[in-house]
């Protein structure tokens, strides 16, 4: 895991190819998912609430001679709130600076208002489109071909993938085909990188994604975790301090669970997998706080590498 982005790799005078793909759709697509699974290991959350990934998450991947950006951009939605506003700009942002824009659409959702919408936008993008029709396990084929027609009718696509990101069915499909149209160019990582996202940061997406999991119900999605302290120990372990952070005193107490149960789980769960990702044992603490307003401050967005949006 690369603490410093974009830094050269040993291939970066072959005669290689590195681009960007930009993976974009509605909320619970299954992009998190698909990038999970081109990568071969988790750097990017998954949550069955929706919203919940927030800023440009990269996933790294090597076919051949070329080396895959994938970036997993935040679901796209009709904003409501300034965090969805800076969600969707970011999203719609990082589709403007990839070499492919691949969009995803759930497929038991078909062309919903919100698919409808995103289409219309992507028919004006400059940029070599695929598309992507996820969850093809839980439709019949002959829906799922009039999807993808309907889909095509609206928008030049130069090519449809039917995957399932979940089972893996149809994924290997996809890096070879984006492989042959990426730029020639060095590669931007060292080869055995998989994600550019810190591993303190992507430890605090870990640990919200737990904290949804348990909460979905019951806790808002601007509820946010931040990673205050990563500390190698002596004996090569490693002591985590996070703090979840809710808006009001209500959240907390049903963060922290009768009698500290709740919290006490979120943080097993949480461990073990910091663990398994940082290969070491890790020592978690979680904290829980009221920071009030968190989601109109500016500083929050940039630490969440979001812009913030005025007005």
């Amino acid at each position: 895991m690369a603490e410093d982005a974009l830094m050269p790799g040993p291939e970066a005078g072959a005669d290689t190819r590195c681009g960007f793909v930009a993976l974009v759709g509605a909320p619970n697509a299954g992009k998190s998912t698909l990038v999970n699974a081109l990568v071969g290991a988790k750097v990017s959350i998954v949550s069955h609430k929706v919203q919940t990934t927030r800023a440009l998450i990269r996933g790294l991947v090597i076919e051949g001679d070329a080396q895959l950006v994938f970036v997993d951009t935040p679901g796209i939605f009709a904003p409501k709130r300034r965090l969805d506003r800076a969600m969707v700009t970011t999203a719609w942002g990082g589709a403007a600076d990839a070499d492919v824009i691949a969009l995803l659409i759930d497929a038991r959702k078909g062309l919903d208002e919100g698919n409808l919408a995103i289409l219309d936008k992507l028919a004006e993008a400059p940029r070599r489109k695929v598309l992507i029709l996820n969850k093809i396990d839980m439709i019949r084929r002959d829906a799922l071909l009039a999807l993808a027609q309907d889909a095509a009718a609206r928008v030049n696509f130069d090519r449809v993938f039917m995957i399932s990101a979940l089972t893996g069915d149809g994924v290997a499909d996809l890096a070879p085909y984006l492989a042959g149209h990426m730029p020639k160019s060095p590669w931007l990582y060292p080869a055995d990188d998989i994600s550019d996202v810190p591993l303190r940061s992507l430890a605090a997406e870990i640990t919200r994604e737990k904290l949804f999991a348990r909460l979905h119900d019951e806790l808002p999605y601007e509820s946010t975790v931040e990673t205050e302290k990563w500390e190698t120990r002596p004996d090569g372990s490693v002591r985590v301090e996070q703090t979840i952070y809710v808006e009001r005193e209500t959240q907390k107490r049903i963060v922290i669970g009768k009698g500290g149960q709740t919290v006490k789980a979120i943080s097993s769960e949480a461990r073990k997998e910091i663990g398994e990702i940082a290969e070491t044992t890790v020592h978690l603490f979680l904290f829980v706080k009221v920071r009030e307003n968190w989601a109109d401050d500016p500083e929050r967005y940039r630490e969440m590498g979001l812009e913030f949006p005025r007005g």
